[in-house]
């Protein structure tokens, strides 16, 4: 079934839980796809998880585009979304516009997604308004590390919390399809849920969202250092692709890999043909000189 924006909103009206994971290259997002994920995001945590950043303010409209048109190639059913960088968007609505529609034009994407709330409304309202479907991004926003003195659960007070109720009111009150809602309490992910009538995806926002994202290198286990609360393992991805390794390794170091099954033939006589021609040649070769 292919994922539209009317798609997921029917998915949200019917209680049907919407999955959604990160993929930054071709094969990663045609393996999500043909899973059956419904939506892809080509989130801009691939600054840390396949750049090798510390943060994602490093991240580039260029690092987005190159991968948001890898993803995009695969995917055959998912949603595809981009995020749209640091400073891509925040210092003008005409900039924001523009690089939106990059990421569809160019990368191939099927919406955008921003990290603010009624701050931005007028860029979502600019954006929507280009025909581009936003999901905003609420909660812990990466892109304002800096601002919350580093990764922090945020709308634990009554003040915070109203503050993250409003800003969701505001999103969609500016045409966001979708917002995510990251790092907040669970009861908290469960009454802005309720209170939107546009799905809610959470990532640390308790299991009452109309769905869910994670990280995939979180997800399959490929990271080794310290994890979010909110992460699950689904598989020890990087135990299976350390053993992998060291198989491969230790194969190749034997003579074991490639075997006679896995390699081509050649009639014997040829190459034996072959040794007396060249090998005649060389001894001449070798007298001249």
């Amino acid at each position: 079934m292919l994922n539209t924006v009317l798609s997921l909103q029917e998915q949200k009206n019917k209680q049907q839980k919407i999955t959604m994971l990160t993929a930054y290259d071709f094969t990663t997002a045609r393996l999500f796809d043909e899973a059956g994920i419904n939506m892809l995001l080509v989130g801009d945590s691939l600054g840390m998880v396949m750049l090798g950043h510390e943060d994602t303010l490093s991240v580039t409209m260029a690092d987005m585009l190159h991968h948001t048109k890898a993803v995009s190639r695969a995917a055959k059913s998912a949603f595809v979304v981009a995020d749209l960088p640091f400073l891509s968007y925040h210092i003008s609505t005409e900039a924001a516009v523009i690089n939106a529609g990059r990421l569809i034009q160019e990368g191939g994407a099927n919406a955008v997604k921003l990290e603010g709330g009624k701050a931005f409304s007028d860029v979502i309202t600019a954006i929507t308004r280009a025909a581009i479907p936003v999901v905003a991004h609420l909660g812990l926003t990466p892109q304002s590390v800096n601002a919350f003195g580093g990764f922090k659960v945020q709308g634990r007070t009554e003040t915070a919390a109203r503050q993250v109720i409003k800003d969701a009111l505001a999103v969609q009150n500016a045409g966001a399809f979708a917002v995510v809602l990251e790092g907040i309490p669970s009861l908290l992910g469960e009454f802005i849920s309720q209170l939107l009538h546009i799905p809610t995806i959470g990532i640390g926002a308790g299991n009452a969202t109309d769905g869910q994202v994670l990280v995939y290198q979180d997800m399959l286990g490929m990271i080794d250092t310290l994890q979010p609360k909110f992460v699950r393992r689904f598989a020890e991805g990087s135990t299976l692709f350390k053993d992998a390794v060291s198989s491969y390794q230790k194969d190749v170091q034997s003579g074991d890999f490639p075997n006679e099954t896995e390699s081509y033939k050649i009639d014997s006589d040829i190459i034996q043909k072959l040794k007396q021609e060249f090998s005649t040649t060389s001894s001449r070769q070798g007298e001249k000189s």
